[in-house]
């Protein structure tokens, strides 16, 4: 991750993941840069108080610069949102203007849940494209379920309105 967004980085905050990828089809370097608390284990309470981590969207500029063009605190489930099988957050991904944050937990009954953002250029801004979710038996993983929303479902929802404690 460049120096220069590791400066801009809030305090009290450490990367937890850092993605780069194409986010808003300029063909420039953008970045995707989850944050947590690095005590967050002792802090976070799943059912009355979540420790949050931020999501924040870097755009890049001409020269190497980077912008913030977005920050969200309720996009990453939090340290011990994903039961006994740990922290749920497994990963980033990035591609064409797409992005998706990828979670996973539960014990005999597991779960996915991978959320889907895409890039609308008339408001230079993202918005929620897909919530998919699996859920299956650990000892019956083929009989598991998939669901999948998409904005037919859920109509415009901007990165920074979705909230992911919700459901």
């Amino acid at each position: 991750m460049p120096a220069a967004l590791r400066r801009a980085l809030p305090a009290g905050y450490a990367v937890l993941e850092a993605a780069q990828g194409d986010l808003n089809r300029d063909a420039l370097p953008d970045w995707l840069v989850v944050l947590h608390r690095p005590d967050e284990a002792k802090t976070s309470d799943v059912v009355s108080h979540p420790t949050k981590r931020p999501l924040l969207v870097f755009v890049g500029g001409a020269g190497g610069t980077f912008a913030l063009a977005a920050r969200t605190d309720n996009a990453v489930y939090c340290v011990d949102c994903g039961g006994l099988m740990g922290d749920p957050f497994t990963g980033l991904a990035i591609k064409n203007g797409y992005f998706t944050v990828e979670h996973s937990g539960g014990s005999a009954q597991r779960w996915t849940r991978h959320v889907t953002f895409r890039y609308e250029a008339a408001t230079g801004s993202w918005l929620l494209h897909r919530d998919g979710r699996e859920r299956l038996h650990a000892l019956d993983p083929e009989h598991g379920t998939a669901t999948a929303a998409t904005s037919k479902n859920f109509g415009r929802v901007p990165l920074v309105k979705f909230d992911i404690y919700k459901e």
